[in-house]
């Protein structure tokens, strides 16, 4: 009862602070938002109180890959890094509390991804009696129980019970905080998978959607590791250095999931390094030596960066073709930090002008983890008619709910 209250005293507040957590398929680390709501819907408000991305360790990062996009696991080890996971995250989230002076009862809510370690939309699996599906570990209780806050978590299961496909989510909290009436806007999230909101000058929520594009960082950051030992190629120095390999780009953009329809969604689990080995194979049957021969490691890179690039670009130009009006496309995510990807949008899409994230107010870099904070402000302040829709799908209140006690 006492927590009950309590919630139903934080939909009434005219402020309310919620700590935003989002760790992507990057793997790299956990970013923490602090924000202030006010209103709620149409009328939310969002002030970024403060923002910290905490990095995890090699260990930490192995024990999740031990999992991660993976078919086939050691189910035990799964059901503890449920926990772990979990324990974690509510460790770095009082770690930050305590480096910005802010006591836990300060915080209204946690608004928690958890870790993506699977996910399998129809378009991924193809099996016609199954439904699309997704998992996250990190379990809202134990980050509740640990920080003190109650806390909001797993919001994709409802994307997926009410008729999507459990991502990408970015709609809702972009729709919300972003849609301007006059100006089309394209919300480009270049994270581990890409992917973007499109939101039309005229505002319609039959228009609007979200959709995956395909590879972002995700193929450039495992043979950045596995090709060169760095976790990343930093301002794209070796793809610079390299040249994009048409035959293998072509092989690689021959993939279906490039001319489905929108919006769709996908992730590692097909975009992976055996996917990029078998588009190599094809190109080059009976080809020797060790991978990527017969191609050179740092035009692997160059080519990888051209196809997050192209698919991208590809994806936009389909969505504005027959739009009149300017757009504008405002960029997020770690990819927007990658130079050769940057480079190659601005040259594929001239039409389109190219503004950071932060000129709306939000770094880009914090976008995701504000989103779930947006999310779990609506959940519990949001008043949404029966019969709204956004993107094709109801509009719903997201996540499952944590008590500390």
């Amino acid at each position: 009862m006492k927590y009950v209250l309590q919630l139903a005293a934080i939909a009434q507040k005219q402020r309310r602070h919620i700590i935003g957590l989002m760790s992507g398929t990057s793997l790299d680390g956990l970013d923490v938002a602090l924000c202030a709501f006010e209103g709620a819907g149409a009328q939310t408000r969002v002030e970024v109180l403060q923002f910290e991305t905490l990095g995890y360790d090699d260990h930490f990062k192995n024990e999740i890959r031990r999992v991660f996009a993976r078919k086939e696991v050691d189910f035990q080890h799964l059901v503890l890094l449920n926990v772990l996971v979990a324990e974690r995250h509510a460790a770095m989230v009082n770690q930050c509390l305590a480096k910005w002076n802010i006591p836990a009862a300060s915080v209204d809510l946690i608004a928690s991804h958890g870790q993506t370690v699977f996910h399998a939309p129809r378009v991924f699996h193809g099996m016609a009696n199954y439904p699309d599906a997704t998992l996250q570990i990190g379990d809202g209780d134990h980050v509740a129980r640990r920080t003190g806050i109650i806390t909001i978590s797993d919001f994709r299961q409802k994307h997926i019970a009410a008729g999507g496909e459990g991502a990408p989510l970015a709609l809702y909290g972009d729709y919300f905080l972003f849609s301007l009436p006059g100006e089309n806007r394209i919300l480009l999230n270049i994270g581990g998978i890409a992917n973007f909101t499109w939101l039309p000058a005229d505002g319609d929520t039959a228009r609007a959607f979200a959709t995956d594009t395909g590879p972002g960082n995700t193929l450039l950051d495992v043979f950045a590791q596995q090709l060169f030992g760095q976790a990343f190629d930093e301002d794209a120095r070796i793809a610079r250095s390299g040249t994009v390999n048409t035959a293998l780009l072509a092989a690689l953009r021959s993939d279906p999931f490039f001319a489905k329809p929108f919006p769709k969604t996908i992730g590692p689990e097909l975009f992976s390094a055996e996917w990029v080995q078998t588009a190599i194979q094809n190109c080059y049957p009976g080809a020797t030596g060790a991978f990527p021969a017969p191609v050179k490691p740092e035009d692997l890179l160059a080519t990888l960066a051209r196809l997050t690039a192209e698919t991208i670009a590809e994806a936009v130009q389909r969505t504005i073709t027959g739009v009149k009006a300017p757009v504008n496309m405002y960029l997020s995510g770690g990819g927007a930090h990658n130079p050769l990807v940057v480079k190659y949008l601005e040259e594929l899409l001239q039409d389109v002008t190219m503004l950071p994230m932060a000129q709306l107010g939000v770094h880009g870099d914090a976008k995701e983890a504000v989103l779930f904070a947006v999310l779990a402000n609506e959940t519990v302040a949001g008043e949404i008619p029966a019969d709204a829709t956004l993107g094709g799908i109801p509009l719903v209140g997201m996540g499952k709910i944590s008590f500390p006690g």
